[in-house]
């Protein structure tokens, strides 16, 4: 049987509560909420491997900061947005003050739901050669190298063998990876952020799955940044009928038309908005001190 498919560990609890009907704590499984500045931010931590069994999601802890569309057209709210992402990756990746992080953006910039990577690289502060060739204006900033790996299709290699070569020779301290998602929910596309401290495998929630990127592979601790911008048609058909009041069957019975992944008309926006915040939230998150002005004046 085909299962509704999701990347956000949040949705993996919801379908879990739903089809058993419980809303009691799963066993292996822990969840919490708290608010950031108006901004809601769950964790759901998986602890074990009863957890993993029942959300399949590998152990580790799943941060999603459920974010207002205003976010893209009021100042104030793109600043607390970005605020509670930056936030959430100090959480899940606290840093040293010399450490140094590579950021890497995955995904395909020509296929428009798929460049949330490459696009929040354009806004991502790389200091990595401003530190080391102008160290008296820019040595006391964190040295961050910023990365695009592109798609097995178009480079031949896979983003995990392209980003454990450039550790090898970069050595960074840490690694934040950066890409697409799927959800259950249209209302959470380019609308949720979900942050991981468990790694990726791209492609997973579109049913074509590439080589893991994560701690193990990496040799360094990796930070997951994702934002939905697709879903698939037979959950989201599911999702709408039982909306509606009337009982879903299985996505199985949807057949091929149910394998198609659909996103919104206005993606193109969509992907620009969150993108440039997510960027702004990585800065805010590995250098310290400055502010969005600050780094937006430099990011220009």
């Amino acid at each position: 049987m085909k299962s509704r498919r999701t990347d956000l560990a949040v949705e993996a609890r919801e379908i879990w509560q739903e089809s058993t009907e419980k809303t009691t704590e799963l066993e292996g499984v822990s969840a919490r909420e708290k608010d950031i500045d108006g901004v809601r931010v769950e964790t759901v931590c998986v602890l074990d491997e009863r957890g993993e069994k029942e959300l399949g999601k590998p152990k580790g802890t799943y941060v999603t900061v459920n974010l207002e569309r205003a976010y893209a057209r009021s100042k104030e709210d793109f600043n607390r947005s970005a605020q509670a992402v930056a936030s959430s990756v100090r959480e899940l990746m606290p840093l040293k003050e010399k450490d140094t992080v590579l950021v890497a953006g995955l995904g395909n910039n020509a296929i428009t739901p798929d460049r949330v990577g490459p696009l929040t690289m354009k806004h991502t502060l790389a200091t990595r050669h401003l530190a080391d060739t102008l160290p008296e204006y820019f040595g006391s900033m964190r040295r961050v190298s910023v990365m695009e790996t592109g798609v097995l299709g178009t480079t031949g290699l896979e983003s995990a063998e392209m980003l454990r070569a450039v550790c090898a020779e970069v050595k960074p301290d840490a690694v934040i990876v950066v890409d697409a998602l799927a959800s259950r929910k249209a209302a959470r596309v380019c609308s949720t952020v979900q942050l991981t401290d468990t790694g990726i495998v791209p492609g997973s929630g579109v049913g074509n799955s590439r080589a893991a990127i994560n701690s193990n592979v990496l040799g360094v601790p990796v930070v997951a940044v994702g934002v939905p911008t697709v879903v698939d048609a037979a959950t989201l058909a599911a999702d709408l009928m039982e909306a509606g009041g009337i009982k879903s069957p299985s996505p199985d019975a949807f057949g091929e038309t149910g394998g198609m992944i659909v996103t919104p008309r206005d993606i193109d926006a969509m992907t620009d908005d969150v993108s440039h915040l997510l960027g702004m939230a990585i800065n805010l998150a590995l250098f310290d001190g400055m502010n969005i002005e600050d780094i937006e004046a430099l990011t220009m």
